[in-house]
Order: structure tokens, then C-alpha cells, then sequence
């Protein structure tokens, strides 16, 4: 009930009988508990059509808390949200290298802080701590230019754990590609989509699955890993990832090796000499290397749609998708389904949102039948 509230943002109690496909009787029941538990609320009488007037149920912002903590390659993000997934509270920090002697220490302080922004009755409404992360720190270290010290710290290191040993509170973890297509699923593209893939184009690319409306893991919960798909077939070498290539990494050190400020890609900058040129030239190659990804993607799932975000400026994503789009035609698609291609919507904070929906999605979503 709560997932179908969510998704339309509110419902009258006949919609959300026929959409969960209850009887009146047993939906009226289920509201009624959930107003007593205040996780949803009545708005105002809709009057003027067909019909007796009705009262549309949405959820209720207090009505429950999640933290959220992205570990990422340079920051370290930590969001308090409400019910709605609105963030209360935000804090973030900036580095060079993933340290873990930096990191856990600022977590475990931010988790108090934020603990006590809320206040007893509201902290006794937190959910749970959600955590996310790439899969693993110690990997494209070349790429990343990673101290090996560093790399190393993080190896074989159960990242939910460390984080669980700070709180008595529930704590779910997911590699951060996978928490940020949860931020687009639940309030992004992703409510009107059935099945896509999902492309987030962040310091190393990397992407997730959705099949049906839910988030598909896998087996090592690394499904629509498009970030390590090889740019062709093996031959003389190992052939490059798609990481190496679409990767904001690439675009950064292309920056700094013509003396230009790396950050530009956030602003304006990137679009506007002298850094035209250079960024010009990474998006022709990303967006082949994309468009590739996408061409054999769909090949193996038959999907709705390709959902193309990233942690960069807005007009650089929409010029991405622009030449992906055109690439996407120049393959042949006899015997497949070209998927429509989108930009999402959450953006630069998908991955820290979307590690806060991992408990509010673990405490309130319907378990998959």
C-alpha cells in the first residue's frame, strides 16, 4: 500500500484497493492501521467529479526517517531524510583518496549529530542507516591514481559491518550504482518504466538493473554492471572497460594534464573555452562507448528504456545524451528493440538518497512474490 502510494504520489482509498488489487473492505483496514501508525495522511476532499467526492491518502513525511551514507571515491555524503525521501539534513566532505582512517571516524560522528537534529520522539521514527559504495575501492587503482595504502585498507573489508558496529539501528548496504537507480526508480524515471538499465556517469562509470519494477541484484548483487563491459572482443590484449573510456575520471585528468582546473565538469566551465575542446572530445568517445553498452544490453534484456545520469553539470549530461542518441543509430537493430533513452532526474545526490531509500525500502516495501 505504501509502495502504490509512493509511486502516484497519493491515491483514494477505491484507487488503492484496485491497484493493489484488494477488496475495499481489506484496503479501507489497511489504511485506517496506516493513519493510526501516522506513515500516511488524508488530504483535502477532491469534489466536482463523477461520483461521491474522495479523499486522496499520501504519505505522511514524519511519519518515518532514513540515514543515508554514500562512500565515494573523493566525498564522503550523509543525509537525513523524512518519509517523502526529502533531506532534512546534509553533510558532506571532499578528498583526494578514499582514507579509511578519515572516513568511518566521520560517519560515526555524523550519525550522532544527526540523531540528535532529530530529537527522541522523531530519532524513535529512524528506520535504519543505509550505506553505499562501489564495489570495490581496490580495483582501477591505476586508473584512480589511488595510494596503494589506500586501496589496500579497503580490501575484503564488509563496509556494512564497520558501519553497523557505530548503531543500534538496522543497517542495509548496496554498491552505489545499484543505490542510485533505488533514487531513480522511486522518484525519478524509474515510476514510469517497467524494465531499464540504468547508467550513472560518476568518477568511474557504472550502472544497475531494473526488471519489473524492482531492482534486479543478481546472484553477487552486481546486475547491469556496464561499467566493466569490455569496448570488444578480446584479440591482441585485454580490451578496455567502459569505465576507462565514459568515466568523469578521464575527463578530470584531461583537464589537469592541459593546466586546467579539474572541477570543471560541475559548471558551466565544461561547455565554454578552453575547456570546449577537451570536453568535446570526451563526449564523442563516451557517448560511442555508451551507445555500445546500450546496443548489447538490450540484445540480452528486452527493455522499456536506457536512464542516463551523473554526478556532472546538467548541460554536459544533456549533450552526452544527445550524441548517444545518435550513435544508438548507427547500429543495426534487426531482431532487437532500440530502448528509449532518458535522463534521470535525481542527479548529483542519487547515490546518497538512494543509499537513505535502501531502509525505507527495507522497512516498508512489499517483499517480491
Amino acid at each position: 500500500m505504501l509502495h502504490e502510494i509512493r509511486r502516484h504520489g497519493s491515491l483514494a482509498k477505491a484507487e488503492l484497493a484496485r491497484v493493489t488489487e484488494l477488496s475495499t473492505q481489506t484496503a479501507s483496514v489497511i489504511i485506517n492501521r496506516l493513519l493510526e501508525e501516522q506513515l500516511v495522511r488524508k488530504l483535502e476532499v477532491q469534489r466536482g467529479k463523477v461520483g461521491q467526492p474522495s479523499q486522496p491518502i499520501a504519505l505522511n513525511p514524519v511519519g518515518a526517517y532514513a540515514i543515508g551514507i554514500q562512500i565515494g571515491r573523493r566525498t564522503l555524503k550523509v543525509v537525513l531524510v523524512d518519509l517523502l525521501g526529502t533531506v532534512l539534513e546534509r553533510w558532506e566532505l571532499a578528498y583526494a583518496s578514499p582514507d579509511v582512517r578519515l572516513i568511518f571516524p566521520a560517519i560515526e560522528q555524523q550519525l550522532a549529530q544527526m540523531l540528535g537534529t532529530l530529537g527522541p520522539e522523531a530519532a524513535a521514527r529512524l528506520c535504519g542507516v543505509g550505506v553505499s559504495a562501489p564495489r570495490d575501492f581496490g580495483q582501477w587503482e591505476e586508473l584512480l591514481r589511488m595510494p596503494a595504502a589506500d586501496a589496500a585498507e579497503w580490501g575484503g573489508m564488509v563496509i556494512g559491518q564497520r558501519v553497523q558496529a557505530m548503531t543500534p539501528l538496522p543497517v542495509s548496504q548496496a554498491k552505489d550504482t545499484a543505490a542510485a537507480c533505488m533514487a531513480e526508480l522511486l522518484v525519478g524515471r524509474g515510476r514510469s518504466l517497467a524494465s531499464y538499465l540504468y547508467i550513472y556517469v560518476d568518477t568511474l562509470a557504472g550502472g544497475s538493473l531494473v526488471i519489473n519494477g524492482w531492482p534486479h541484484a543478481g546472484v553477487h548483487g552486481n546486475s547491469g554492471a556496464v561499467g566493466s563491459m569490455p569496448m570488444q572482443a578480446a584479440r591482441d590484449g585485454v580490451p578496455q572497460q567502459l569505465l576507462s573510456i565514459a568515466s568523469l575520471v578521464t575527463l578530470e585528468q584531461r583537464y589537469e594534464a592541459a593546466g586546467l582546473a579539474s572541477d570543471a565538469m560541475a559548471d558551466e566551465r565544461a561547455i565554454q573555452q578552453p575547456w570546449l575542446p577537451l570536453t568535446q572530445a570526451w563526449l564523442a568517445e563516451a557517448a560511442n562507448a555508451i551507445a555500445y553498452a546500450i546496443c548489447s544490453a538490450a540484445c540480452l534484456i528486452d527493455l522499456d528504456g536506457v536512464v542516463v545520469d551523473g554526478r556532472c553539470h546538467r548541460a554536459l549530461l544533456t549533450s552526452l545524451l544527445a550524441l548517444v542518441e545518435q550513435e544508438l543509430g548507427r547500429y543495426n537493430w534487426a531482431g532487437a528493440a532500440r530502448p528509449a533513452l532518458q535522463a534521470g532526474e535525481v542527479g548529483d545526490d542519487a547515490k546518497v538518497i538512494g543509499a537513505a531509500y535502501l531502509s525505507l525500502h527495507a522497512s516498508f516495501a512489499p517483499l517480491q512474490g
